[in-house]
């Protein structure tokens, strides 16, 4: 008896976040990855880019947060490039109305921050604003675990010397989604 009430309770748990996952008051923590490379042949380029996220989501779809970002590409006797930002970001995630998939759904992200590209041996280096804006995909594995990929292009203004710096970048993440204490009390009441 205590197995079949503890798979029901899972069960209820399960259905209920599966749809509650983006709504109010609920917490996305985790990253994306870009532009993993790792060369075997000459010059070895080693190459990485990894962006940690945490976002609230302020109303059902729509999430504020911030990032931080860090980047480092390097080879063999050739100079190395190093990137970083810190700002804000923001989320949009389509309704039920334009699914795609069962479980996924589509989504827009911007982001402002401070950021620089600083290459050793005489690059081209900029440091200032950074904007960046694009469309991405979410696909929940699970009730709280997205996979998604991301598309957006990079824009960086400021001073040094390159005034400039723009790029397209494509990501790929894993994010957790945590209930907020109004969706723990429902799920809470739920049982009861």
């Amino acid at each position: 008896m205590k197995k079949l009430l503890t798979i029901i309770i899972l069960s209820t748990t399960t259905i209920f976040a599966a749809q509650a996952q983006i709504q109010k008051g609920n917490v996305m923590i985790g990253g994306n990855l870009a532009n993993i490379n790792l060369g075997l042949d000459a010059p070895n380029v080693l190459s990485f880019d990894i962006t940690p996220k945490a976002a609230w989501f302020i109303e059902d779809n729509i999430a504020l947060g911030g990032y931080v970002n860090f980047g480092l590409e390097t080879a063999k006797n050739s100079g190395t490039i190093t990137n970083y930002g810190v700002g804000a970001l923001g989320r949009y995630y389509s309704g039920k109305s334009v699914e795609v998939l069962k479980h996924g759904r589509f989504f827009a992200e911007a982001t402002a921050g401070i950021g620089g590209v600083n290459v050793s041996k005489g690059g081209g280096n900029t440091n200032g604003l950074n904007l960046s804006v694009g469309p991405g995909f979410a696909y929940f594995v699970t009730s709280n675990i997205g996979l998604e990929t991301l598309f957006k292009y990079n824009g960086l203004v400021g001073f040094g010397s390159a005034t400039t710096q723009n790029n397209l970048n494509l990501s790929f993440g894993l994010q957790i989604y945590l209930p907020g204490k109004k969706t723990a009390n429902k799920i809470k009441s739920d049982i009861k």
